[in-house]
């Protein structure tokens, strides 16, 4: 093959994974990285969409794509696999190595309320690479002198629920976390937040705070798939008393779906084996 064919596929390949990021997606590229023929040989796998590329021959490009579905529910942003694990099948390509890729949107919270957790909640999300959105619909809270951070979007909210909406967008690695200053600011962002799809919900305040909220939703005819969602209250337990703290534990929790963890201790196994 040529090089001008070699170039424009690859400017397609980019072109596509570009359209995936600015479509808020996800997809997943699998890359050759060792083998006896097609080297370096991509392609660009959505999962709901055609592919894009080939790695040189139809059955495997086929066992590539029923693979990705699997690599892309596990979480893991980069993985290599021996064809021989997921494509027994295909002898003559059971020793070639290939990379999988996770493509996606770097991630985004939209948080609901500038008070003391939700300033605090957005400062910590920026440091460790989220894109924040704050949202209040108290402008004086929103403001740079307060959030001097440029990865920290500022929305002066005229409508909570408009606002939320529009700062979630297609939901695609956005976590929202609601964490305003009462009962009816929580449930009219919820309320907001039930109509998009974000990868995550959490509710902050007590047990019988958070239920105040959510009964007022299921009366109101939420479906109780939707409500079970929703972290309530917020968080992992992690004995968090000021702002700070309380900010550590839910940005804990997100972190922890994000990237399938389970929140507990790495070190309850050495305790739990007192020979060790």
């Amino acid at each position: 093959m040529d090089d001008s064919g070699n170039t424009a596929r690859s400017r397609l390949l980019t072109d596509q994974i570009q359209r995936v990021l600015d479509e808020g997606g996800i997809a997943a590229l699998a890359t050759i990285i060792e083998g006896s023929a097609n080297v370096s040989a991509k392609l660009l796998v959505e999962p709901s969409g055609p592919s894009t590329g080939s790695l040189g021959d139809a059955a495997l490009d086929d066992a590539v794509v029923r693979y990705a579905t699997p690599f892309l529910e596990s979480r893991e942003e980069a993985k290599t696999f021996r064809i021989s694990e997921f494509a027994p099948e295909l002898p003559l390509w059971s020793a070639t190595r290939v990379l999988f890729e996770r493509i996606h949107p770097e991630p985004r919270l939209v948080i609901c309320g500038a008070g003391h957790v939700g300033a605090s909640l957005a400062k910590l999300a920026s440091f460790v690479g989220y894109q924040a959105t704050l949202v209040d619909d108290r402008p004086e809270l929103v403001t740079r002198e307060h959030f001097p951070e440029q990865r920290i979007e500022l929305v002066s909210a005229a409508s909570w629920a408009g606002a939320v909406i529009e700062a979630i967008g297609n939901g695609h690695g956005v976590s929202v976390a609601i964490v305003t200053r009462g009962h009816n600011e929580d449930e009219e962002c919820l309320r907001a937040v039930m109509k998009t799809s974000p990868d995550y919900i959490g509710l902050i305040g007590s047990k019988r705070r958070t239920n105040i909220v959510l009964d007022r939703l299921r009366e109101t005819g939420a479906e109780a798939q939707q409500l079970s969602k929703v972290r309530a209250p917020i968080g992992l337990d992690i004995g968090a008393v000021t702002p700070e703290e309380v900010a550590l534990s839910i940005l804990a929790e997100i972190i922890a779906e994000r990237r399938g963890g389970k929140g507990g201790s790495l070190s309850a196994w050495r305790r739990a084996n007192k020979s060790v």
